[in-house]
């Protein structure tokens, strides 16, 4: 995407209203109807402000993409996608199971220790998942802060920069930025925010989401156990095929998308994996 393609996607209003020109020192030309300032300070490796703020905007997107949009909550992503994950896996199992020829009663033995020793690695690794991404946000805030607090100039040149866009202008402007450089912790939250587009209050704790993940692990080992034992033949792949569909509602409703294409795809998928492990199995068993 070009450079003037990128400013209207992310800051529409310098592109839609432009600016006048500046007096400042360090302003060298036009481009378009936007000025921009050529500032060669090591800390924006010669680029200006506003392109300094778009491109950590873009890597802080690249760092914390999780999910969504409004995003959904964690837990209940790490919980919708642990219940469809080990229905997948304890079908697989039963289907290898039936081919080797073993009956039911030691096949529902075989897939409860799977699922058990499944439920343990789920929720573990979800935790670590949880606290690896939380210490890369400790990593951004340090860096941010060492910033604020080495590179002041900087800093309120990017601010200018994200409030010009914004549409603020002239002395509302300067007091707006002189008010947010007088306080290092609410510059420290704009700036994680506004510049590289992070929501603090999205993160949750690294347990909450093991929780959810050992929830949905249960709930799937729970029913799919059930309904092996009162049907051993079809209890598996019915609730693979409720535990696919319910996880696939419940994030579908969650991110406000389409419900039916989730649940379509996501059985599909399913379908797909099964057919290839029985036509696999056959060949070689």
């Amino acid at each position: 995407m070009g450079a003037f393609a990128l400013l209207q996607v992310g800051f529409p209003a310098l592109t839609r209203n432009g600016l006048t020109r500046s007096t400042k020192p360090g302003v060298v030309g036009y481009w378009g109807d936007l000025v921009y300032w050529q500032i060669m300070h090591k800390h924006f490796d010669e680029k200006d402000p506003l392109l300094h703020v778009m491109e950590k905007r873009v890597e802080g997107m690249a760092s914390f993409s999780e999910s969504h949009g409004a995003e959904m909550p964690g837990h209940v992503a790490a919980g919708a996608d642990s219940a469809r994950e080990t229905g997948i896996v304890l079908l697989l199992v039963w289907l290898f199971l039936a081919f080797l020829g073993i009956g039911p009663e030691a096949s529902g033995v075989c897939l409860l220790s799977f699922g058990l020793g499944w439920f343990i690695w789920k929720t573990g690794r979800s935790s670590w998942l949880g606290w690896t991404r939380l210490e890369r946000l400790h990593r951004v805030i340090e860096q941010e802060k060492y910033e604020i607090e080495h590179h002041r100039p900087q800093e309120r040149e990017e601010l200018v920069a994200l409030y010009q866009a914004k549409g603020f202008e002239g002395k509302l402007l300067d007091d707006v930025v002189d008010v947010l450089m007088a306080d290092q912790d609410r510059l420290l939250k704009v700036m994680l925010e506004e510049e590289l587009g992070l929501t603090l209050q999205a993160y949750e704790h690294p347990l909450q989401q093991a929780l959810g993940a050992a929830v949905g692990s249960f709930v799937a080992i729970l029913v799919s156990i059930v309904s092996f034992y009162l049907a051993p033949i079809w209890g598996i792949p019915i609730a693979a095929t409720l535990l696919v569909s319910g996880g696939a509602i419940v994030s579908s409703v969650y991110e406000k998308n389409r419900v039916i294409s989730s649940v379509v795809w996501n059985v599909c998928v399913a379908v797909l994996s099964f057919g290839v492990a029985y036509f696999v199995f056959q060949f070689f068993l």
